[in-house]
């Protein structure tokens, strides 16, 4: 996380390898993540892809707080999400994601992004024409809010992405 801070600061300083944290290193088990995430990640896995819990529930799991829900991301694109899944749902016109229904839950799957570069990522008055340029996990990274949003869980290895 504080790689990233100064990353942000002086860039093209910071490695693009990510600190990877085994199970020993912090208290987050699969067994946390809720059944639907659990099967959405696999799912995704399974089919060739990375998938990782993302933002506020790693967040939350790290503090011992129970997540209100879960959200992924991942390399795949939406439109390679939704045949997937029987009950999937490209959502969004600026930026673009994919509702997964597991039983009660609704699991947000996001493609790893990039931050927008070039001149046409505003119109005239500054408003983001879209913000569905795919990065990778690293980029996605580093366009996050905060750096503890930054933070990646995959359940399959237990292991957290820094």
């Amino acid at each position: 996380m504080i790689r990233r801070f100064f990353a942000r600061l002086i860039p093209g300083k910071a490695s693009s390898k990510p600190l990877i944290y085994g199970p020993d290193a912090h208290p987050i088990r699969r067994s946390q993540i809720s059944r639907g995430a659990n099967d959405v990640i696999r799912k995704l896995q399974q089919a060739g892809f990375k998938a990782f819990i993302v933002g506020g529930a790693v967040r939350d799991l790290l503090l011992g707080i129970a997540p209100k829900d879960f959200d992924l991301a991942t390399d795949a694109t939406p439109e390679q999400v939704k045949p997937l899944f029987r009950r999937a749902f490209i959502i969004g016109r600026r930026f673009r994601l994919v509702h997964v229904l597991a039983g009660p839950e609704t699991i947000e799957v996001a493609t790893f992004r990039s931050l927008q570069t070039g001149d046409d990522a505003a119109d005239e008055h500054g408003r983001l024409l879209s913000d569905n340029v795919f990065g990778s996990q690293a980029q996605d990274a580093l366009r996050r809010d905060f750096t503890i949003n930054a933070l990646y869980f995959d359940p399959s290895t237990e292991q957290v992405w820094d």
